[in-house]
């Protein structure tokens, strides 16, 4: 018997193409010409935005401002830093000819902005006056993806990027946290999903960095996701650029950088933490609209409950609650709520005549953990706008703590290889490990899982490496799994 093509495959049966069903149909995005490009329509885009105003809010709070860099940058200056250019020497695109002509020096079309951001660092900062130098950037880079998918790995993407310039290593670190901190909140509060913060080993690091910490997020398939990152530059960057300053005893110093990012990523990080087999699952602060209301009736009886849905909107949205009245007369409403289910709407009211009658409108939750609720609940429309206010707070802290559930339903501490391999297969391994690369490539060869990061707040640890039988070297637990 052949599928509705508006159902999408199960999770069970094959994950990534639930994702690739669900990105497609829920209307997030859609396929650019070129190849690992990508389109996103307007209802992935709103996503984008929400998050967009949460991270910069957070940002701009603690005296970071927002600048625009070029896109095209000198191909000499990735040149300046030798491991960066190197880290990032395969994604790389270049211009070679414009105006007709071959350029004398490449373009290269920004991968990262360390390098021109880098570039004027050093002609703004003069005196340590001039620190801390905070700066943000909401751009697009490219960088050439083999396998592309979508929101996870395409050639294009949409990020923010903060740069900040310091005079000591202890003023950089700080920083460097500080934003791992917005990250890490933005996930919990904003997108409720259950990421671990940690450092990422040397093989992991960003090129170019001294230390990488990251958030890792825990997908329904029991893979890891990298959800964003922040860098520890050290002086690596300053003393490639020259980004030097005068201290107060008249010395020329370098400057402390770093660097740190999320990306449109972050939506791919949603749909798979929350998504089920009937499509998108939205937390209501993502959620386009956080309700949809469904009139219902054929003739005059359509336009007295649309002109009653109209109303209960307008007084929802003064209440803060984004909201829509799906207005389709030309679809039947089975249709529209598969088709609002499969789009991850919080919550769904239905207005039909005997609702008007009795003053009331059925309320469907699109999810409800951990035990189902009842499938329609008539809710007074004169009490309506607390009520949903309150229950889509509820929403929010649900799927936080059906993320954060999931996780640690997944996530095993071993001891022995038989464990480790048995963990990682469904979920996350947290074991030691003695920090040589090239027992990483073992443990990858063997199970495909990468080490995700070292958890800040894991306890101090000694002991012997899961693979290997060395010395453990990190004095604590790492986290293994597969990854994205």
């Amino acid at each position: 018997m052949a599928r509705d093509e508006r159902s999408v495959t199960p999770q069970s049966e094959d994950f990534a193409a639930w994702y690739q069903d669900v990105v497609f149909r829920a209307e997030l995005v859609d396929r650019g010409p070129v190849r690992g490009s990508m389109v996103i329509r307007p209802y992935g885009y709103r996503i984008w935005e929400l998050l967009q105003a949460d991270l910069d809010g957070r940002i701009k709070a603690t005296g970071h401002q927002n600048a625009y860099f070029p896109l095209l940058i000198p191909q000499s200056y990735l040149q300046r830093e030798a491991e960066h250019v190197e880290g990032f020497a395969p994604e790389l695109f270049t211009v070679t000819h414009a105006g007709g002509k071959e350029l004398e020096e490449p373009l290269v079309i920004r991968p990262t902005s360390e390098t021109i951001i880098g570039e004027m660092m050093a002609k703004w900062i003069s005196s340590h006056r001039d620190l801390p130098l905070l700066l943000n950037q909401w751009a697009n880079v490219l960088r050439f993806e083999m396998r592309p998918r979508m929101f996870l790995r395409t050639s294009e993407f949409l990020w923010q990027e903060g740069h900040t310039a310091h005079a000591t290593a202890a003023d950089a670190t700080a920083e460097t946290m500080l934003a791992l901190g917005f990250y890490q909140d933005t996930a919990a509060e904003i997108a409720a999903m259950a990421t671990v913060p940690g450092e990422k080993t040397p093989s992991e690091r960003f090129a170019g960095a001294e230390r990488t910490f990251t958030i890792e997020g825990m997908m329904r398939d029991g893979r890891a996701l990298q959800a964003a990152t922040s860098h520890f530059m050290g002086t690596n960057f300053a003393t490639a650029f020259g980004i030097t300053y005068t201290g107060e005893n008249g010395t020329a110093e370098l400057c402390h950088t770093t660097s740190w990012g999320m990306s449109t990523r972050m939506i791919g990080g949603l749909v798979m933490t929350h998504g089920d087999d009937k499509g998108l699952v939205l937390p209501p602060a993502l959620a386009p609209y956080q309700v949809v209301i469904v009139p219902i009736g054929r003739g005059e009886q359509f336009g007295t409950t649309l002109s009653a849905a109209t109303d209960l909107a307008a007084t929802l949205r003064r209440a803060g609650i984004r909201t829509h009245v799906d207005e389709r007369p030309q679809l039947s409403p089975g249709f529209k709520f598969n088709d609002w289910e499969m789009r991850g709407v919080p919550i769904r009211l239905e207005l039909g005549q005997r609702e008007l009658a009795a003053g009331t409108a059925l309320m469907s939750r699109r999810l409800s953990y951990p035990q189902p609720a009842a499938a329609k609940v008539a809710i007074p429309l004169e009490t309506a706008t607390d009520l949903l206010v309150a229950e889509l707070a509820a929403v929010q802290a649900m799927l936080a703590q059906r993320a954060a559930d999931f996780r640690d339903e997944h996530t095993a501490t071993v001891d022995s290889w038989p464990e480790f391999a048995a963990a990682v297969a469904v979920g996350w391994a947290v074991a030691l490990h003695c920090g040589e690369l090239a027992c990483e490539d073992e443990i990858k060869a063997e199970t495909s899982a990468t080490p995700r990061c070292i958890p800040l707040a894991g306890e101090p640890e000694q002991g012997r490496c899961i693979r290997c039988g060395r010395a453990s070297a990190y004095g604590k637990r790492m986290i293994f799994a597969r990854a994205y």
